[in-house]
């Protein structure tokens, strides 16, 4: 599996980190050619399924995943979501914690993910992509 981790500190309070990191359709404004659909209506919490559909129009795969972990940020406790992907083309797991600091947040996203086909000496490259696309998407989605 590629695993990477992405850390970034920002001076938004934790409820404010958290609410943007677990915005899911804003995540696919910030990947390139994908996008997020949630379900309407939909709870956040354990259970809840989105999908993250990549490519260009019929040519792409949907990336299912499933929220199995759900503590927002409160009182000094950090918040803490995990993620399963249960796709036939992406399958893994991340998590994204959410700590408060004296000054503001500590997000900490970390991705183990398994493509279907790529072989495992291409791991350490499919880990650089994800760090690189992801911490992009981690900074915009901090922006003020």
């Amino acid at each position: 599996m590629a695993l990477f981790r992405i850390e970034r500190f920002t001076p938004l309070p934790p409820a404010e980190a958290w609410r943007r990191v677990t915005d899911w359709e804003r995540h696919g404004g910030t990947v390139p050619l994908t996008s997020v659909t949630v379900p309407a209506g939909g709870s956040t919490g354990p259970g809840t399924v989105f999908v993250a559909r990549t490519g260009v129009g019929p040519l792409g795969f949907d990336d299912p995943m499933e929220v199995v972990r759900w503590t927002p940020p409160a009182a000094g406790r950090a918040g803490v979501c995990r993620l399963e992907k249960r796709g036939s083309v992406v399958r893994g797991q991340a998590s994204i914690d959410v700590c408060p600091t004296g000054f503001g947040s500590h997000v900490i996203w970390v991705e183990e993910l398994r493509v279907r086909l790529l072989p495992r000496w291409a791991d350490p490259l499919l880990a650089a992509a994800g760090r690189r696309v992801f911490s992009r998407e981690l900074g915009v989605l901090l922006e003020d």
